[in-house]
């Protein structure tokens, strides 16, 4: 395992948010992260859908993984902002959620990600993310 994927899933296992929502961090490369998430209706608004919240936090955070694998092992990592797209209702047995380093840079990071819903076998794109990360160095309260 490289290095910069054994410190992304240490900092994904330290995350309670995701743990709440019984995500998974399946996949992680350099500049990539693909994050699972099983439908539970504990997380849904009142249509049934998956909260535009929960979607948005889960796909934050595959950006943010994907953008932690491209930076400095000392470094920590916080969004500092998103635009988010919803495109279709959070629908399915289970989603996916990808980040994909767009930029690297030394403190600024620059990341696409895209949600997928998959039900009865078929996925389809639910949303899409730009997200602008930044590398935070020599905090003792936001370590990678």
């Amino acid at each position: 395992m490289q290095e910069f994927e054994r410190r992304t899933r240490d900092s994904f296992a330290r995350q309670p948010a995701m743990e709440t929502f019984g995500a998974t961090l399946e996949t992680v490369r350099e500049g990539h992260a693909e994050i699972h998430l099983p439908y539970d209706r504990k997380l849904t608004q009142q249509h049934g859908f998956l909260h535009g919240g929960v979607v948005s936090a889960a796909l934050d955070s595959a950006c943010g993984f994907a953008a932690l694998t491209t930076m400095p092992p000392e470094a920590g990592i916080l969004t500092i902002e998103f635009k988010i797209n919803l495109l279709a209702p959070a629908k399915g047995e289970r989603f996916r959620f990808e980040g994909n380093v767009v930029k690297s840079g030394r403190t600024i990071t620059v990341v696409d990600g895209t949600a997928y819903a998959t039900a009865g076998g078929n996925e389809k794109r639910i949303a899409t993310m730009t997200a602008t990360m930044m590398a935070i160095h020599d905090r003792d309260d936001v370590k990678g």
